[in-house]
Order: C-alpha cells, then structure tokens, then sequence
C-alpha cells in the first residue's frame, strides 16, 4: 500500500514538474505559455537577486536530469512520446538561450523568447534528430540545443550592440 501511495505522489512530482506547474495544460499554444513560464522565473530572478546571464546555463544544466525524469514518467504515463502538455524542456530551453545575454534589457527579454521560439518550432539540424532519443531525454535534448541555437543568435546580436 506504502509503495503505490509512493508512486501516485512521484507521478504526481513529474506531472506537476512536466507541466511546469500547469503552463503546459494551456488550452492554445502550450509550448509557448511554458516558455512564458519559464522566463517569468527568470525574470524575478534576475530582479530579486541580480543573476547574470551565464547563471541560466547553471541552472538549466542542474535541472536536466529532473526534467529529463519529469517528462520521461509524464508522456510514458500517457503513452506519448512526446506530449504538447510537457513543457519543462521549453523552460530549460529558454533559461539557455538568456545565458547568450550580454546583460538584460527589455529588448533582451523579447529577443529571447522569439529567438527560441523560432529555434524550437523550426528546428534546424540537427535538432529534430535529438527527438529520436529515448524518453525525456529526446523530449528535453531538442530544445536545449534550440536553446544553445538561440543563445549563439542573441549574444551575436549582443556582441554588435543591436540589443
């Protein structure tokens, strides 16, 4: 009995993770709601602690493994490989493409979320490839390379004062 109310509650932890507190069970454009999601995080971050930009790379680096678990036992619980409802792989997606920043500014900000957005929609090689590996690994790999994508964009734009 111990070991199902054990399981229920994990399932639940990756459910909720997955979805990233709910973002991902947005009726329209799920993807994009965890997004917002994710740079909202961000956002009281850097205003409440001053983070750099590098910082995000940290974080989103350390949460892999949980969110490579998290969306693993969410689309096996519905028999999906990759379901729209997870969206922790777009936060971590998002969190790298703020450490191309080479500080934040509201123009920063927007850059951002376009720039993985288009990267994560659009994915160019070998990003689609990455959805072929097992799991939450090929659920959350695409888009951290989306991201790594998008960073490279945004400190380019960065490095020649466009932002």
């Amino acid at each position: 009995m111990r070991a199902d109310v054990d399981t229920l509650l994990l399932k639940r932890a990756a459910q909720i993770l997955a979805t990233w507190f709910g973002c991902g069970l947005a009726p329209k454009a799920p993807g994009t709601v965890g997004t917002i999601g994710g740079m909202a995080v961000a956002w009281m971050l850097v205003a409440a602690f001053h983070w750099p930009p590098l910082a995000f790379a940290g974080l989103a680096i350390a949460s892999c493994p949980m969110a490579m678990w998290a969306a693993g036992v969410a689309a096996r619980a519905r028999g999906l490989k990759d379901p729209g409802f997870v969206v922790i792989d777009e936060v971590l997606g998002v969190w790298i493409t703020l450490a191309g920043a080479r500080h934040f500014t509201p123009l920063t900000w927007i850059l951002a979320f376009v720039l993985f957005r288009l990267f994560d929609i659009w994915k160019p090689p070998p990003i689609r490839q990455l959805e072929r590996l097992p799991g939450g690994i090929g659920i959350v790999a695409d888009d951290i390379l989306a991201g790594v994508y998008a960073a490279l964009v945004l400190f380019l734009v960065g490095w020649f004062n466009f932002e």
